[in-house]
C-alpha cells in the first residue's frame, strides 16, 4: 500500500539547487521533476531530451502489456515467435531478456541495419554467460523484445509504444531516430564545457527499442507514477512483477538488483540512460509515493545527479541510488589476470604486470584489485580513482573466467 512521504522540497528550493549544480558541473540545460507529498514540482529547461536506456522500461512495459493480453508469456522462448535465431538464441526466454539474464552480448558488430541482418547476427553471437545464471546488461536483448512486440502487434515499435503506452498516459513522445514521420529531436544541442554544441544522435533505427525515446523529466515522472498509483495500462500485479528483484542477479556497477525492465535500488526502482551528449535518471518509490526524474544535455549530468541525490536527501526526500564509491581494502595483484576479455566486439585487455586496463583505445592506469575482487583504476580525464568493475571466478576452479564492468560481463578468451 502506498503511503505519502512528506519532505521539505518546494519549487524555489529545487530551482536553486538545480541552478547551483548546473554551474558546478558545466551542464547547460536540465529539467528536474519531483513527485512528493502528493504533488509534482518541475523546474529547469523544458524540452524533449534523448533519454537513452531509460527507453528500456518502456519497451519492457510494452512486453508486459502483451503478457496481460495473453499474447505472450514470460517463459515463452524467442524461437516460438521469431525465426532466423537458431537453436541457441531461439531458446532464450522473454523473462531472461527483460532481466538481462539471457547471456547475450551488449551489442553486435558487423552489418545489422535491417531486421533480417540483426536476427542473423544474433544467431551467430557468442553468449557471454549461460542463460539464466547471471546478469549481463544487453541492448541486444531489448532489440529482440521490440521485434517481439512488432511481430505480435503488427505495429512497428514506434507505433506500439505511442498507441499502447504513451498516449494512454498522456505523454507526447519524440524520438532520436526519425521513422514514419514521427517527431524526432534530430541533431541535439548537447553540453560541452558549459555551452551547447550540436551532437548527432547515432543510434541505429533497428536499436530503437533499446534507446530511441526523447522525453522530458516531467514525462518520466508521469510514467513512474504508474508504479505509485497503480493507474495505467498495466495491472498492479504485473507492475509488482516488473519491480520484483530477480534472485541471484548481481548487476555490479549499475544497481543493487534487477527486476523485469527496472533496476532495483534499496526499495526504489528506476533506470539511468545516456544518449549522445545526455545523461538522464529516473527513480520511483512505489511504497512512499515518490518519483524523481532528471534530464540533462551533458555527459557531466551523471556527476550532477550524484550531487543532486545528496541535496534531495538533505531535504528529507531519501531518494535511493547505487553507491559505487571505491574501496580501500586492496590486496596484492592476484596471479592469472593478464589477458583478453570480450563482450561481443568490445574487448578489454588486462596487463597485471603493468597494472593497466585497456578498453578499446583507452588506457586506464594503476589497476588495483580489492578484497572482494572488485577493481579500481584511475580515470584518464579526471585523474580520479574510480571503481571500474569486478573480476569473476569459476566457482569450480577458482580461476578468473571474466570481468564485469558497467553491468556487462566480458568472458575471458
Amino acid at each position: 500500500m502506498t503511503s505519502t512521504v512528506r519532505s521539505d522540497v518546494d519549487r524555489s528550493t529545487l530551482a536553486e539547487a538545480l541552478r547551483d549544480l548546473l554551474a558546478r558541473h558545466d551542464v547547460p540545460a536540465a529539467q528536474l521533476s519531483v513527485h512528493t507529498g502528493g504533488e509534482t514540482i518541475t523546474v529547469g529547461a523544458p524540452g524533449k531530451y534523448p533519454i537513452g536506456s531509460i527507453t528500456k522500461p518502456f519497451t519492457a512495459t510494452l512486453a508486459m502489456l502483451l503478457v496481460a493480453d495473453g499474447d505472450l508469456d514470460l517463459e515463452d522462448r524467442l524461437g516460438e515467435h521469431l525465426g532466423d535465431l537458431g537453436p541457441r538464441v531461439g531458446r532464450l526466454t522473454v523473462r531472461q531478456l527483460l532481466s538481462h539474464t539471457s547471456g547475450l552480448p551488449a551489442a553486435l558488430g558487423g552489418e545489422t541495419s535491417s531486421a533480417r541482418q540483426y536476427l542473423r547476427a544474433c544467431r551467430d553471437a557468442e553468449l557471454v554467460l549461460r542463460p539464466g545464471l547471471g546478469f549481463s546488461y544487453s541492448n541486444v536483448g531489448y532489440v529482440l523484445l521490440s521485434r517481439l512486440v512488432e511481430e505480435i502487434t503488427g505495429m512497428d515499435w514506434w507505433e506500439a509504444v505511442e498507441a499502447l503506452l504513451l498516449t494512454p498516459l498522456g505523454i507526447e513522445p519524440a524520438f532520436t531516430v526519425e521513422h514514419g514521420g514521427k517527431r524526432s529531436v534530430g541533431t541535439f544541442m548537447a553540453g560541452h564545457a558549459g555551452r551547447g554544441i550540436e551532437v548527432e544522435q547515432t543510434l541505429q533505427e533497428i536499436e530503437a527499442g533499446a534507446g530511441a525515446l526523447a522525453l522530458s523529466a516531467e514525462d518520466l515522472v508521469t510514467f513512474g507514477l504508474m508504479h505509485v498509483t497503480g493507474d495505467g495500462p498495466l495491472t498492479p500485479q504485473l507492475l509488482r512483477t516488473m519491480r520484483r528483484e530477480v534472485p541471484g542477479v548481481v548487476p555490479f556497477g549499475l544497481a543493487n538488483g534487477w527486476g523485469l525492465g527496472l533496476a532495483v535500488f534499496d526499495g526504489w526502482v528506476g533506470h539511468d540512460g545516456t544518449a549522445d551528449g545526455t545523461s538522464c535518471h529516473l527513480r520511483i518509490d512505489p511504497t512512499g509515493g515518490q518519483v524523481v526524474a532528471l534530464t540533462t544535455n551533458a555527459v557531466s549530468g551523471a556527476a550532477l545527479w550524484v550531487d543532486l541525490v545528496g541535496r534531495l536527501r538533505a531535504l528529507g526526500l531519501d531518494v535511493a541510488d547505487y553507491d559505487l564509491s571505491h574501496r580501500r581494502d586492496e590486496m596484492p595483484m592476484p596471479a592469472g589476470l593478464t589477458g583478453s576479455y570480450a563482450n561481443g566486439d568490445m574487448e578489454y585487455f588486462v596487463d597485471a604486470g603493468d597494472g593497466v586496463l585497456r578498453v578499446g583505445g583507452e588506457l586506464y592506469p594503476e589497476l588495483t584489485v580489492h578484497a572482494d575482487w572488485a577493481f579500481s583504476v584511475l580515470e584518464p580525464e579526471s585523474g580520479r580513482r574510480v571503481l571500474g568493475g569486478r573480476f569473476l571466478r569459476d566457482p569450480s576452479t577458482g580461476l578468473v573466467s571474466g570481468l564485469q564492468t558497467g553491468g556487462r560481463v566480458a568472458a575471458r578468451r
